[in-house]
């Protein structure tokens, strides 16, 4: 085995070796294909196939790279790809001149080329253009994967996505689709009288998430940075400052470990409206997906790995505290203390850490014996206050929280509030916070001064959602793992 790894590899170096001469022979000849810095693309491939009937028998220009070549005496064929697909050149000597026909034949798969020539079909029906020009645009110095196996080692496809791109049409496929789908999330933004907004990547406090930062340290101010893991708070401040609709998607950056779930850097959208609440986020949660969905697939009702997601029936509602008792039996209403639910924890053998509360409890009740039910559309309701610490309290249960959580496929999708805007318990709720840190918790909120002041000079009744829309991207293609849908995912160095 291990002397077919060191033939394999040596076979490889000894084509590129052959390329780099090819490309030394063009450069000697003055044919660098290097000095060229354009090329006039008419059509692409997509373009010649679907409108083949007005097309046929005009001349048209293409360019993109060799993925086939059979040579066949004085004609060959080649398959060249661009990036709406492939398109079949049909090359003559008697077409493109001795010189330019010997050239082509010396030209290797993975090259770029530029070829003009007009569109027919040929006798076995294939639609292709019968070549009167083709220009070596660049020259590939390396050896595609196998075109008939592609790139399978994910490690690999994930390191160099380029080459990724090229041999895996369906990843391709995906990014398009990633790109239509926030697109559509911004229509229905800018539908719903929303302002998209950007807010600093830098902060002096991290907060709005229970996550650890990335830190830096800016030189010229001397002080510590923390690159954002959330965008939570200062969109607030912007609805304090009278922006009723606001909105941003972007990277935010988490300083955890890396799973098919999670990258240390992620896209999130976070939005803010002033006079509503978490039930009005929730409508509005179920409409974006099911909408997005729609414009994208066609269809609200999506398959993911291997079941169906209905996403068109309206998504079910439960609060912690029912989906606890459901899938456990256990009604923790009738848990009268810490001290009891550290005992159940104790029983049920659910792990805890020593300073947890009743609702801390409840919540690890919630994730070791819940979340592997919740695959259809499922909101999880009213939080405890101990994991909520930006979230208003319910008026007729102040232990509880008007949050929501939205569970699709086991996996959490979105999180969403109404608002605290209450400064005075909002400092508290940070003061908490603090006391958590100080007792080790890194993910823990720090007290934020300034959004206090903020919330101090009042802030209108609000709504706020967040969407991870990596993994609504993930859903929307079945992809497996976050790494699917990110274009460069983070890697450990070899």
């Amino acid at each position: 085995m291990e002397n077919d790894l060191i033939a394999q590899v040596e076979d490889l170096n000894e084509l590129v070796k052959i390329r780099r001469g090819k490309l030394s022979d063009l450069q000697e000849a003055g044919n660098d294909p290097f000095q060229i810095t354009k090329y006039d693309v008419t059509h692409h491939s997509i373009d010649i196939t679907d409108d083949f009937e007005a097309l046929e028998g005009q001349e048209i220009s293409v360019a993109g790279r060799i993925m086939t070549k059979r040579l066949m005496g004085k004609a060959s064929f080649c398959h060249i790809q661009d990036r709406k697909g492939q398109v079949q050149a049909y090359i003559r000597k008697d077409g493109i001149g001795d010189d330019a026909y010997e050239a082509f034949k010396t030209y290797d798969i993975g090259d770029i080329v530029g070829i003009k020539g007009v569109v027919f079909k040929t006798q076995k029906g294939e639609i292709s253009i019968k070549a009167g020009e083709v220009l070596l645009l660049s020259k590939s110095l390396q050896v595609l994967p196998e075109k008939f196996h592609g790139l399978k080692d994910t490690d690999t496809r994930y390191r160099q996505r380029y080459i990724d791109l090229i041999v895996n049409p369906e990843v391709k496929e995906t990014f398009f689709k990633r790109s239509k789908i926030i697109k559509e999330i911004r229509y229905f933004l800018d539908d719903m009288d929303f302002l998209e907004v950007e807010t600093p990547v830098l902060h002096t406090i991290p907060g709005g998430a229970a996550a650890r930062p990335f830190n830096t340290h800016h030189n010229a101010l001397d002080m510590d940075i923390h690159i954002r893991i959330s965008l939570e708070l200062h969109l607030k401040r912007l609805i304090v400052g009278g922006f009723e609709r606001v909105y941003e998607m972007g990277r935010v950056f988490r300083n955890e470990g890396l799973s098919v779930r999670h990258n240390p850097e992620f896209t999130l959208l976070e939005l803010y409206q002033a006079y509503t609440d978490y039930y009005g986020m929730m409508t509005l949660t179920e409409n974006l997906i099911r909408t997005v969905a729609q414009k994208v697939l066609g269809t609200a009702k999506v398959v993911y790995d291997d079941t169906l997601i209905d996403l068109e029936k309206p998504f079910e509602k439960l609060t912690m505290l029912e989906a606890v008792k459901k899938y456990t039996g256990l009604d923790f209403d009738e848990v009268l203390d810490d001290e009891a639910a550290r005992a159940l924890a104790k029983e049920k053998d659910v792990h805890i850490e020593k300073h947890f509360k009743k609702g801390e409890i409840l919540n690890a009740f919630f994730e070791a014996f819940v979340e592997e039910h919740l695959v259809q559309p499922t909101f999880i309701m009213d939080h405890p206050v101990e994991i909520s610490p930006l979230a208003k309290r319910k008026p007729s249960n102040p232990a509880y929280t008007e949050r929501f959580e939205l569970f699709i496929t086991k996996r959490e999708f979105a999180n969403a509030f109404s608002e605290l805007n209450d400064p005075i318990d909002q400092r508290g709720r940070f003061e908490y916070q603090e006391s958590l840190r100080e007792a080790g918790d890194e993910e823990a909120n720090k007290i934020d001064e300034d959004f206090l002041t903020a919330l101090e000079y009042g802030m209108p009744p609000t709504g706020g959602l967040g969407i991870g829309i990596d993994r609504l991207i993930m859903l929307l293609t079945n992809s497996y793992s976050i790494r699917d849908v990110l274009l460069f995912p983070t890697m450990k160095n070899k």
